[in-house]
């Protein structure tokens, strides 16, 4: 017989993951991340992405069961059979964007970003940004609320709300989308290879400022960002049977 699976489970601070917690624990057992067979994290999406970030380094997959508001990235929440789901799940892989941000001092900063980065006006006044993609200037200058770039993994997530596509995990591309576009008129963004350096510059920064967010993780006021997907860092998320990414991808295309 196969030795069990060492476990490390992470909980959200909520009522609900933390009383998950403790009866999860009595049950299975409790390993640390670093020695772990397997990473379990309790909540919703958020929580989710908290976890990849903060085990990145870890050699072990995650899987999440839903004890949130959100689950796209969540399998269903149950207590029992635990063992024989972690045996079975299928596994999903995705490479996280690196988001490079310079701010009115010359200062800048680094995130990586599971979902999206995203660019967003921070006072009264519409953005306006320039886009260039490869080294080459592809939009002179978009008025906007913000822009994004997003993974396929978060293509569902603000990208969707943004109106934005939905993009199948395998596919290899990103989705620059506009947040609430005034000019060009009705822009409708822009399908990008994996590959493709996306750079972002603030025009008329001291009048229009924006500020930068990667999953959330705000870089501040910026001027310019660069945004690019990072190959070396493979994030290992495992799903139930017939629930995987790219089912929910393609299942929420036609809901």
């Amino acid at each position: 017989m196969a030795p069990a699976r060492k476990i490390a489970f992470l909980a959200s601070e909520t009522a609900r993951a933390e009383g998950a917690l403790d009866k999860l624990v009595a049950r299975y057992g409790q390993a640390t991340p670093e020695t772990a067979d397997v990473i379990v994290a309790l909540g919703g999406d958020g929580f989710m992405l908290q976890t990849l970030h903060a085990t990145q380094a870890c050699d072990a997959p995650v899987y999440g069961m839903n004890c949130g508001t959100i689950g796209f990235l969540m399998n269903e929440y149950r207590e029992t059979g635990l063992t024989r789901r972690l045996e079975e799940a299928e596994q999903e892989i995705i490479n996280p964007l690196r988001m490079t941000a310079t701010r009115p001092d010359g200062s800048v900063a680094e995130a990586l970003a599971i979902n999206e980065v995203s660019l967003l006006r921070a006072g009264p006044q519409a953005a306006k940004l320039r886009i260039i993609v490869d080294g080459k200037l592809r939009l002179e200058e978009l008025v906007c609320d913000g822009a994004l770039v997003a993974t396929p993994a978060g293509s569902t997530a603000y990208n969707y709300s943004a109106h934005g596509p939905i993009l199948p995990i395998g596919s290899d591309v990103l989705a620059l989308t506009a947040v609430a576009p005034f000019r060009p008129r009705r822009w409708r963004g822009a399908l990008l290879p994996k590959s493709a350096r996306v750079r972002i510059e603030v025009l008329e920064a001291q009048k229009r400022p924006v500020m930068a967010e990667g999953d959330s993780r705000g870089a501040g006021i910026v001027t310019a960002v660069e945004i690019a997907s990072e190959p070396a860092i493979a994030h290992r998320i495992l799903f139930d049977p017939g629930h995987g990414l790219e089912e929910r991808l393609i299942r929420e295309q036609f809901l």
